[in-house]
């Protein structure tokens, strides 16, 4: 693993509420389908996974938005779903309607024959882009390396798919909670193995996604997502090259959970552009750093409106340290480039404002 010195390490000191000169700013999916160069390289690559599955690829295209923003930070280019394939699931996507899955769980026969994957076997093409990735950056920025949440990933095997109403995980959730334990607690074994692969290749913080989280009854949410991400939090590798490893949280539709989160013991928390910063920075009591939280449809107004919307968020979380910008959640993949650095510009001229070294 690369140990050059970073160049640009504002991303790292922000999610450990340490002082920046100005609030960093990356998006999440800021590598995808709104640049044309990534869609003539998926192009080439000929489909999503075999994009995910060629290192060099998937290092160009994590490397396309910094070329265009000046951005202060660089995510791996894969997918929440690398876990699930690589435990022998048979991820494809249907045309039109996501991924799907060969062989979905439903019974605990399933999961007995799920294998754990070896990060570097099964997994190791994901390694070996996330060191080829730390090799071209050069120090430039750090790098993000991320997984689904076992609650999310476990969205996707139990009902075979993407799904709006999780009629058949919600069913195991209630009448078979042991059988839906013993899934997440196979997947947080295999994704807290994955993301400290990652950090062993060179991701210099990681990020967990649990898109589906909010779709979960309070209780339900605390006993199966926010339990099992609590674990993958105690299991990380915290330190590498005697930096620490700063680990973000990222429920979708948390809200109020927020303040239940804090005690996972992560350094930061994801916000999506439903909940205000301010309110979300009074109910973590500056215990966290937060993640957010532009619409991300805010990019499909004009420039100007776009540096008013950045300047609401910055005014929301207000002074003080511990603030990445971020959309609230991934960025459109019909936004125009343009739009996307007028967001990047805004964050620039408007946050050293709020940062007592800016």
């Amino acid at each position: 693993m690369t140990t050059e010195q970073l160049q640009n390490d504002r991303f790292l000191r922000a999610l450990l509420r340490e002082p920046v000169d100005r609030t960093p700013v990356w998006m999440m999916r800021q590598a995808g389908r709104y640049l044309p160069e990534y869609r003539e390289v998926r192009g080439k690559a000929g489909d999503f996974m075999s994009l995910c599955g060629a290192p060099e690829l998937a290092c160009e295209v994590t490397l396309q938005p910094l070329r265009r923003f000046p951005l202060d930070a660089a995510i791996l280019f894969s997918d929440i779903l690398t876990v699930p394939h690589a435990m022998g699931l048979g991820l494809y996507f249907e045309a039109g309607e996501g991924p799907r899955f060969e062989r979905p769980v439903r019974n605990a026969r399933d999961i007995e024959q799920m294998p754990l994957p070896d990060p570097e076997d099964e997994l190791g093409y994901v390694m070996d882009a996330v060191r080829l990735i730390r090799r071209e950056l050069a120090g430039k920025v750090p790098l993000i390396g991320f997984a689904g949440s076992p609650w999310t990933v476990a969205t996707y095997a139990v009902e075979g798919g993407s799904s709006k109403t999780f009629g058949i995980i919600k069913r195991m959730l209630y009448d078979e909670p042991a059988l839906l334990h013993s899934l997440l607690d196979k997947l947080t074994t295999a994704t807290t193995n994955y993301l400290n692969a990652q950090i062993a290749a060179g991701a210099q913080a990681v990020m967990v996604f649990d898109t589906w989280g909010g779709a979960l009854a309070p209780a339900a949410y605390r006993e199966f997502s926010l339990a099992y991400m609590t674990r993958i939090v105690d299991n990380l590798e915290r330190e590498a090259d005697g930096r620490r490893i700063p680990v973000v949280l990222f429920t979708k539709n948390a809200g109020i959970r927020l303040r239940e989160m804090v005690d996972s013991g992560c350094d930061a928390l994801g916000v999506d552009w439903t909940t205000d910063l301010a309110l979300a920075r009074s109910w973590t009591e500056d215990r966290v750093a937060l993640q957010g939280n532009l619409d991300p449809s805010v990019l499909y107004a004009s420039p100007g409106v776009i540096r008013a919307e950045v300047g609401r968020v910055l005014a929301s979380y207000g002074h003080g340290e511990g603030h990445v910008f971020n959309l609230g959640h991934g960025i459109h993949p019909d936004v125009p480039p343009e739009h996307a650095a007028a967001m990047v510009a805004a964050v620039h001229e408007l946050s050293p404002q709020y940062h007592a070294t800016g």
